[in-house]
């Protein structure tokens, strides 16, 4: 079995790690290094992990065969540093650090290392999340598999070959939860406007945006069809759609924002 060390145990690296564990890995093949005990305990207690606080705490002989990282980007040069240690060939590291590029890592952990640099979102941690990852030159096939492996347990992955496209991932899928969760509050206290009582309306537009999404994961229809199913001729669906449509819509909306939080993930990265 592959040993497994883990940097960072904030939501994405305990999310990964309960997937692990669910999928059938030991929590004795997983090495977890958090300096904050108070989030170690929080986040792994029942799991009956120990993780250790810093990179010096590992055994001189500790040889794993994944490292992934999920420090804070902004403390990623200090914090990581120390783990070019661990670079060889048989040695992979997985990054999920947002904005971080694989060359801003080689730069710290040196050019020859065997990098992943993957996105994920939010509902990883239900299992529900999408991961989209792209791997070095030196990374091998055989790598990339066992990866993938790891980063299902979180849900789908997609694997891409121009790095250049994470940014633009990173605004759909990485910032997309917030938008959706934006809609239900949108929706929500449009209902109130419109005569709902808060709770009443809360609870509404909370199941209708969780049941067209799940309605939307079961089907084979894509989105558009999915919409025009539900609107007919005339109705009130339709007339909603002609604002949510319209030239300022939500289309343009979306654009702008995408467009906007790419540029923002380009400007991280500099």
């Amino acid at each position: 079995m592959a040993k497994l060390l883990l940097v960072g145990c904030g939501k994405m690296g305990g999310a990964l790690v309960r997937g692990w564990i669910k999928s059938g890995i030991s929590i004795n093949d997983i090495t977890i290094i958090e300096p904050d005990a108070k989030m170690a305990d929080l986040v792994f207690s029942d799991l009956g992990a120990k993780p250790v606080s810093s990179f010096s705490d590992l055994s001189s002989e500790y040889a794993p065969d994944y490292v992934f990282l999920a420090v804070k980007p902004q403390n990623a040069a200090e914090a990581l540093a120390p783990f070019a240690a661990l670079a060889n060939d048989k040695t992979t590291f997985v990054s999920i650090l947002a904005g971080k590029t694989i060359g801003a890592l080689e730069a710290i952990l040196g050019k020859n290392t065997n990098i992943v640099r993957a996105m994920s979102n939010t509902p990883a941690a239900i299992g529900r999340g999408i991961t989209v990852a792209t791997a070095n030159d030196t990374t091998s096939k055989t790598a990339i598999t066992e990866i993938d492996n790891f980063l299902k347990a979180v849900g789908d992955v997609a694997w891409i070959d121009d790095e250049k496209l994470m940014d633009a991932v990173t605004a759909l899928s990485g910032s997309g939860p917030a938008y959706i969760f934006l809609l239900a509050e949108t929706m929500a206290h449009a209902g109130v406007m419109a005569g709902l009582p808060v709770e009443l309306a809360d609870k509404l537009a909370r199941a209708t945006v969780c049941g067209a999404g799940e309605l939307m994961h079961r089907s084979a229809e894509t989105p558009e069809m999915l919409r025009e199913n539900v609107t007919s001729p005339g109705g009130t669906t339709a007339a909603a759609l002609e604002v949510l449509m319209g030239s300022d819509g939500m289309k343009e909306l979306m654009v702008r924002a995408i467009d906007r939080a790419t540029k923002r993930s380009k400007e991280l990265a500099d």
